[in-house]
């Protein structure tokens, strides 16, 4: 049987950096929460700040293993799947990546091992601007990867010559016309997926009264964020989707759903996309809604997909409901956040046990919705690696058979199941444990020091109830 290495390759790719995205994405956001809750310990010196700190460095320290460990084979599969695309592009490829680890790893890794084991060892001053740093860190790390992609999205800033890709101005290709939206829309992603999972471990700990102090100031303080960035990360979602329709109008067009260049396009809320018969089965629609919205004129033109041949077109239907996923999940999160701010003025945020549920429930929205949202962005590129310039089938290394890929994916599924379980297993055990403390004055030899991020939560892994230390 004949297997296609260039779809399974799409597939492997698609598959780790899928499972290695939602980690990145929430040590980001909760690197900057762990460093607003020891910020506020040097301003207050009030112990329940610093209490929700440890508490939450131990949950970063988890989900910053499984993020290194399954993020490793990313870089690999540049030379073992895309290598006409790496020699293409290294030029490009190599700069961006090695300023990625001088500037953001270099910095990130050396002041992890202060936030993470300098609890206490080092001054408050001291320890905050390691957690400064680390947010810092995830936040540089995010735009060099992000200003990459965008080169890969929207390319300028450079010539081919003799077949090799050569730059030509660096601040064009680092910053081309998709990166400011890509990048912002990223960050506050980044920001709701950490908020979200802080506001549904807060709910769980106050369902159980445990530490009920503590997690209403977690609560409360994580609830006025989401109300602000929620809608505002609507407002640039909006300007996102308005700079894709002028720079990659056939993404635009898939997300839509429109296959006739036309005005009066209805905004979708359910179909069926059939690319073989070139158009939608059972559509519901708020009639002009995407010519309002994408025009900003209820007569605006839309492009539709039937501009390009059939070959080029992407896998409509994947787009199409991706989108909407990516969309009602936002649009949830606001809800959410208001309902938040009707409770707080009735008095009953803390008490509201529907509420609390749900927010435990919202504690994943977050992590589908960037799922959602990176499949719109990376399928709806194709057929192109490098838009407009280097196809998926010209990126993918010539001499590679359907079924050595095959494999590889079997193996990397099987392998990142057994790391997904066993850290989820371990995230809960720890978020279980609940806060506690370390006393200052508690004695800590050399040989009892942690060696790796996941000791930085003195938890066990096994189920014993002995000290990780003893």
């Amino acid at each position: 049987m004949a297997l296609d290495p260039v779809l399974l390759s799409r597939l492997q790719f698609a598959f780790v950096v899928s499972f290695h995205a939602i980690f990145p994405v929430f040590t980001i956001g909760l690197a900057s929460y762990v460093a607003v809750l020891q910020g506020l310990y040097v301003a207050t010196g009030n112990a329940v700040w610093d209490r929700l700190g440890y508490f939450w460095t131990k949950i970063f320290a988890v989900v910053f293993g499984m993020g290194v460990v399954s993020g490793i084979v990313m870089a690999f599969q540049f030379g073992t799947n895309w290598s006409n695309f790496s020699q293409f592009a290294a030029n490009f490829i190599g700069p961006m990546l090695s300023y990625e680890v001088i500037t953001a790893f270099f910095l990130e890794a050396g002041f992890l091992g202060v936030l993470l084991f300098g609890r206490h060892k080092v001054s408050p001053s001291v320890h905050f601007f390691a957690a400064l740093m680390v947010a810092v860190g995830t936040f540089i790390s995010a735009f060099w990867i992000l200003s990459f992609n965008s080169w890969m999205q929207t390319p300028q800033g450079y010539e081919i010559r003799e077949g090799v890709l050569h730059v030509t101005s660096w601040l064009e290709a680092m910053f081309t016309p998709s990166f400011p939206y890509r990048f912002a829309h990223m960050a506050l992603a980044a920001f709701l997926t950490g908020g979200f999972v802080v506001c549904g471990v807060s709910a769980w700990f106050l369902l159980r009264r445990r530490d009920v102090e503590a997690h209403r100031r977690a609560l409360s303080m994580t609830l006025w964020l989401l109300l602000i960035l929620t809608p505002l990360q609507a407002w640039v979602g909006d300007e996102h989707g308005l700079n894709t329709l002028e720079h990659q109008p056939m993404k635009v067009a898939a997300m839509e759903g429109n296959w006739d260049t036309q005005p009066n396009v209805p905004l979708l809320l359910f179909a069926l996309p059939d690319r073989d018969l070139q158009a939608n089965r059972f559509e519901i629609g708020i009639p002009n809604g995407a010519s309002l919205i994408l025009r900003h004129d209820p007569n605006g033109v839309v492009p539709g997909l039937k501009e390009i041949p059939v070959e080029q077109q992407q896998p409509v239907w994947m787009v199409f409901f991706s989108f909407r996923v990516m969309v009602g999940l936002g649009l949830l999160m606001i809800a959410f956040a208001v309902a938040g701010l009707v409770l707080r003025r009735n008095d009953r945020l803390y008490t509201s046990r529907w509420y609390l549920r749900g927010l435990q429930g919202m504690s994943l929205a977050p992590f589908i919705a960037v799922l959602a949202g990176w499949f719109v962005t990376e399928i709806g590129r194709s057929p192109w690696l490098v838009y407009n310039v280097l196809s998926y089938e010209d990126a993918v290394t010539p001499s590679l058979s359907g079924w050595m890929v095959l494999l590889t994916l079997i193996g990397y599924v099987a392998v990142y199941a057994v790391i997904f379980v066993a850290g989820v297993y371990y995230l809960f055990k720890v978020i279980r444990q609940g806060l506690d403390e370390l006393g200052p004055d508690e004695e800590i030899h050399d040989s009892d020091r942690p060696a790796r991020p996941l000791s930085a939560t003195h938890v066990p892994f096994d189920g014993s109830t002995a000290s990780a230390r003893s």
